[in-house]
This record gives C-alpha cells, structure tokens and sequence, in this order.
C-alpha cells in the first residue's frame, strides 16, 4: 500500500480511537447520572453542583426541595442542580 492509500485508513482509526476514548465513556457517566436523578427519594443525602448538602424532603416532577443543616432551611432546587448522592447505600 502506498502511503497515499494509507492516509484515508490512519484517519478513520483516529476516530474510531477518539470515540472510544472521549466519547463512549461521556456518554456512560451522562446516563449514570440520569438514572441517580430517576432515582432520588425523601430522606436522600444529596449535594448540589454549588457545594450545598443536605437532605431531600420533597421530590416532584423536575423539582427537589432540601433542607439544609444547621438552621433546617428548605431550598428548591431543579434535579440537574443535583451532582451526587452522598446517602450510603443499604
């Protein structure tokens, strides 16, 4: 093969290796994270993408509310908001 007709080849392997490497693994942490927000309930441990903790009192359609130590304030936030769940699992 000359290297002319190699060229064509190198680049589709370049981005068979870019998706498998970048894009494949985005895409599992994305639905990872989709299936968490499907699944908070009352009484989760939650911290928001702001850094703020607390405790899930409240879950409707795309809306959580929390209420957050040490004064017990409820705060409304939008389920993205939402980056983990700190509940350990039983």
């Amino acid at each position: 093969m000359s290297a002319i007709g190699l060229q064509p080849l190198l680049l589709v392997v370049f981005f068979v290796l870019m998706y498998f490497l970048m894009i494949a693994p985005n895409q599992r942490k994305q639905k990872k994270w989709q299936q968490m927000l499907s699944q908070l309930k009352n009484g989760d441990r939650v911290t928001t993408n702001g850094g703020i903790r607390g405790t899930i009192v409240s879950v409707k359609d795309d809306v959580v509310q929390l209420r957050v130590p040490p004064d017990n304030i409820k705060l409304e936030f939008v389920k993205s908001a939402i980056a983990a769940v700190t509940t350990p699992d039983e």
